[in-house]
């Protein structure tokens, strides 16, 4: 059964609830009063390393997908709410000023307080610390008189810090108010902390973007993340999102997210990520003018396009490789004729032509292909070629995955490389795995340069405060 009509069939036995409670109780069911204000209030925490800009609907996570979906689906529009702390979680559900809070792990002390939704994500709790300092121990002994170890305050990762001390009494930390992670890896990175708990998936995120710290070890078991609902209440709205999470569990959107956000996170690691942030102030900036341009005149987000340009050329005006390209964008010959670019080499022909380029891909994509993936999949095909890209994507629709998602094409890219596989193919032989690596690569070039532009300059430098930590002042 569709989401949709498992929402339905709830919405429909919501007409009658009323009666069948009006002998004990007076208060409307919880799905009546959200399709009734016409609008889902829902408590996100500040914890996305980096916002991903779509366009006019903002910022947007796995979280946040999740939630516009479930509204859609409850046809009535979102509002989100940021508390100022996790002790201002649970007011705010009593009061009725929020119907749920979204990406909430489950502790004991949490499920004695709140009704918990389905569990989508399984999250740790892990220790951050600067490179070159004393890695802890799993159980935080031995830890030098006066280690600074920073937590949210309310956290869950506060929560084992105390249960940890029962056996381990030495252990003391600062807690932070607020529900910004990202606030502990800062001082972390700049030496007011030694050590900072956060959730491990989010670390994995957030490495990326602090290459001068390092993952610790993981403090507990993997935990329950879920959406948590106000105690006391009837299942009504709990039911519809239980109605909700099945149906994108079935339909694949659940895996598909999943991908999506975290899919090609192990793909650079700190040295490649410093490589690239010497490279900002060394090269992009003299080429920032002409990727900005050729968005315009593209409608290409140049932030993906200066993405491209590095995994080419680390925008390297006279890169050549073995097979003759060139350029920052390193267009083919072929390419550059189509395109009727005389130099290569010249700087505002190479990245206006490569935007060009991958313009023209990505409008052979069928439209039906929703994004990201479409722009995954018009990487893949600038990097491979738009045939061996089609023979993929019938390999995967043979094999019983979907030809219209990324995630799935992945997968079967490496196979061109394979002789059983290719023979089968229109277009042979080809190094299926390179355009994988090639697709994973921008994206995480691409989310360094969204980071870099929603970060704050430093007073006292003008400087990006993430390239400050980085370099040096």
């Amino acid at each position: 059964m569709g989401i949709a009509r498992r929402i339905a069939r709830l919405l429909t036995a919501m007409v009658l609830l009323p009666l069948l409670l009006a002998d004990c109780s007076h208060a409307q069911p919880a799905l009546d009063r959200v399709a009734a204000r016409g609008e889902l209030r829902v408590i996100t925490l500040q914890n996305a390393p980096v916002a991903f800009q779509t366009g006019d609907d903002g910022p947007s996570g796995m979280d946040l997908d999740l939630v516009r979906g479930f509204a859609e689906a409850l046809g009535v529009e979102v509002r989100f709410i940021t508390p100022a702390s996790y002790e201002e979680i649970l007011p705010l559900l009593r009061r009725g000023e929020a119907d749920l809070v979204a990406g909430l792990i489950e502790t004991p002390n949490r499920k004695e307080q709140l009704r918990f939704g389905p569990v989508y994500q399984e999250l740790s709790s892990q220790v951050v610390y600067r490179n070159g300092a004393t890695e802890p121990t799993p159980k935080l002994e031995g830890l030098r008189d006066g280690a600074r170890i920073g937590v949210l305050s309310g956290s869950s990762h506060e929560e084992l810090l105390e249960s940890l001390r029962l056996v381990n009494p030495q252990i003391s930390w600062v807690a932070y108010p607020g529900t910004d992670h990202l606030a502990l890896l800062d001082q972390v990175g700049n030496g007011n902390l030694d050590y900072a708990v956060i959730d491990s998936r989010l670390l994995a995120q957030a490495l990326r973007f602090y290459p001068e710290l390092r993952a610790g070890p993981v403090l507990d078991q993997p935990r329950n993340k879920a959406w948590a609902f106000a105690p006391g209440e009837e299942d009504s709205l709990l039911e519809a999102a239980e109605a909700y999470f099945g149906g994108v569990r079935d339909n694949g959107r659940l895996a598909q997210l999943e991908d999506r956000y975290y899919g090609h996170l192990e793909q650079l690691d700190p040295f490649e990520t410093q490589v690239f942030v010497s490279r900002l102030e060394e090269r992009l900036d003299a080429y920032r003018g002409l990727f900005e341009q050729a968005a315009e005149e593209t409608g290409i987000d140049w932030r993906l396009l200066a993405a491209m340009g590095y995994q080419e050329s680390h925008w390297d005006p006279d890169a050549v490789s073995p097979t003759g390209v060139r350029g920052i964008m390193m267009l083919t010959r072929g390419t550059a004729k189509q395109l009727g670019i005389d130099d290569r080499t010249d700087p505002e022909s190479s990245i206006r032509g490569g935007a060009l380029y991958i313009r023209m891909v990505r409008e052979k994509i069928p439209e039906r292909i929703p994004e990201p993936d479409r722009t995954w999949m018009a990487l893949a095909a600038y990097n491979i070629g738009y045939g061996h890209l089609e023979d993929a994507r019938r390999l995967t629709q043979k094999r019983g995955g979907d030809p219209d998602r990324w995630m799935d094409v992945k997968s079967n890219l490496p196979l061109l490389s394979k002789e059983s596989w290719y023979k089968q193919t229109r277009y042979g032989f080809a190094r299926g795995q390179e355009p994988v690596r090639y697709v994973e690569n921008i994206r995480g070039y691409y989310d360094l340069l969204v980071w870099r532009e929603q970060r704050p300059a430093t007073e006292e430098t003008g400087r990006d405060s993430w390239l400050v930590a980085l370099l040096g002042s």
